[in-house]
């Protein structure tokens, strides 16, 4: 099955996210766990999230995935910006159990200047004391474009707060073709070369979700700027090949576009005519 989906708001809830959804031909999507450049999350409505798993049933919604705040930022050297980020990541996993068995994805961080051993230390160390034996949620690092003092651009890095995370088998990676793209991974020309470098530095088995969005910005410019599909310099014959592809088109794909619903619904309908039947 074609998992396919797009960034949705959540400010009217679970159930009217799935019937957007739905109304998209879209059989997964994103949300934010609360404000994107803020801090505040809506109270958790146990009603709208009985319904909305409800109609998951009913209408094929598969696996979902939650992204955190930008705010959130687990690497900084200021202490009252990493207690606030750490209270926001263990607040959005308590919340999430609410939805179990789903995904969450969040932004490594910007080690702003101490150096990005200690920054990844310091993402290690929050998981290390959020990260519980019992929760269901699957806890995603995205791939950056490695802009500025990003944390994220190269797959070592990612590997790196891994390995320094106790119950790493709650860890997996969401990989953004975007960022790759401008971090210096080229999916456009050495789609398989950049799979297999994948594999070896991080295993494929940790790949759960991939953010499909072109880039405004050409190869390896570090800038991070989404493109409308097929508008950008990865182009739709790249991403006709990564959706198609056997080491991922079993994956979810997730827009993050600079799109309205409609945008999103004629991006959908295209990939679809792109993506070739599922072999027996």
């Amino acid at each position: 099955m074609f998992k396919i989906g797009c960034h949705l708001s959540a400010s009217k809830g679970f159930l009217a996210m799935g019937k957007e959804a739905v109304s998209i031909k879209a059989n997964t999507f994103q949300f934010f766990t609360r404000n994107p450049r803020g801090g505040n999350a809506k109270e958790i409505d146990t009603c709208d999230i009985a319904m909305f798993m409800r109609y998951c049933e009913e209408n094929g919604i598969g696996r979902i995935l939650a992204h955190a705040s930008y705010t959130m930022n687990l690497c900084s050297d200021k202490e009252g910006i990493q207690k606030f980020s750490i209270e926001m990541l263990s607040d959005d996993l308590a919340r999430m159990e609410h939805l179990p068995g789903n995904l969450y994805n969040f932004h490594p961080g910007s080690h702003v200047g101490q150096g990005a051993d200690a920054g990844i230390q310091l993402i290690a160390d929050a998981l290390n004391l959020v990260l519980t034996p019992e929760q269901s949620t699957t806890v995603l690092l995205e791939t950056m474009a490695g802009k500025g003092s990003e944390i994220g651009g190269r797959f070592e890095e990612l590997r790196s707060i891994i390995d320094k995370v106790k119950l790493n088998g709650k860890l997996g990676v969401c990989l953004d073709t975007c960022h790759v793209n401008d971090a210096g991974y080229d999916v456009t020309n050495h789609l398989d070369d950049v799979l297999c470098e994948f594999d070896k530095v991080i295993g494929l088995e940790r790949l759960f979700a991939i953010h499909l969005n072109d880039s405004k910005n050409p190869f390896k410019s570090h800038k991070d700027r989404h493109e409308v599909i097929g508008g950008g310099t990865i182009g739709i014959d790249a991403i006709a090949k990564i959706i198609n592809h056997k080491k991922l088109r079993g994956l979810p794909f997730l827009l993050e576009t600079p799109n309205e619903l409609d945008g999103y619904a004629k991006e959908i309908a295209l990939l679809k005519t792109y993506r070739k039947p599922d072999l027996l």
